[in-house]
């Protein structure tokens, strides 16, 4: 397999990309092409061994016979299939698409430790924690920046950004010099914790990220104070 890092004019049409649905759906995708490819290789096997179709089963990575009744043969590698596919029909090749219908939900919670100066107003936030429920993490780490980045955002939402609108309905912080999103200095070493919860509905179990630790509701006070949160 070559991934390929293409724009919108090399693919049909898809639906956004984002953290709570491209593992997910683009994983599901693979999954039937593969299934689709594995398919075509027990057909390309079939031709080279002179058998119907139905008498070959993929295991372990080889094509091999489904049973005794079908013959004494040697399994096939992908690559011995391949090398044979000029004269068994030549290029292996397949597409998936897929529309999934059923996405399960994201969970998440955080907690967070903050100081506020009494006299400034002026938040600092001490640590912050966010575990959520990430299904299968596919790729880790991957994962746990999803859950950073959320939480950074929701950290802006809470603490800094804001459109503000002059007299006249003029939008007066339009870059990003003025509307002002969190920097690295703005931020705590936020902790995530992963919690692997299968979700049924996809083939290794992936869920959504990000979103659910997007979002959420702050308890101020004068004095240093925790602030936990739910999202579901």
């Amino acid at each position: 397999m070559r991934p390929i890092i293409a724009d919108t004019a090399s693919v049909g049409y898809t639906h956004v990309t984002g953290g709570s649905r491209v593992t997910f759906a683009t994983g599901a995708a693979v999954v039937d092409t593969t299934k689709k490819i594995i398919d075509e290789l027990c057909v390309r096997a079939a031709k080279m061994w002179k058998v119907d179709p139905e008498g070959v089963v993929w295991e372990d990575g080889h094509a091999k016979p489904a049973s005794s009744n079908v013959g004494e043969f040697a399994p096939l590698s992908l690559k011995e299939i391949a090398a044979k596919s000029g004269t068994t029909g030549g290029p292996i090749v397949a597409a998936g698409s897929v529309n999934p219908s059923v996405v399960a939900p994201g969970f998440a919670t955080q907690f967070c430790d903050i100081e506020v100066d009494p006299e400034t107003g002026k938040v600092t936030i001490l640590r912050f924690v966010a575990a959520q429920d990430v299904g299968r993490a596919i790729h880790p780490s991957y994962v746990e920046g999803q859950i950073q980045g959320g939480v950074t955002q929701g950290i802006g939402w809470a603490l800094n950004e804001e459109y503000i609108y002059n007299s006249k309905g003029l939008m007066e912080n339009a870059g990003f010099l003025d509307y002002r999103i969190p920097v690295s200095s703005d931020l705590p070493m936020i902790e995530p914790v992963m919690v692997e919860v299968a979700n049924p509905n996809h083939p290794y179990g992936a869920r959504a990220r990000r979103k659910s630790t997007s979002a959420r509701r702050w308890r101020r006070s004068p004095t240093r104070s925790s602030a936990p949160s739910a999202r579901a």
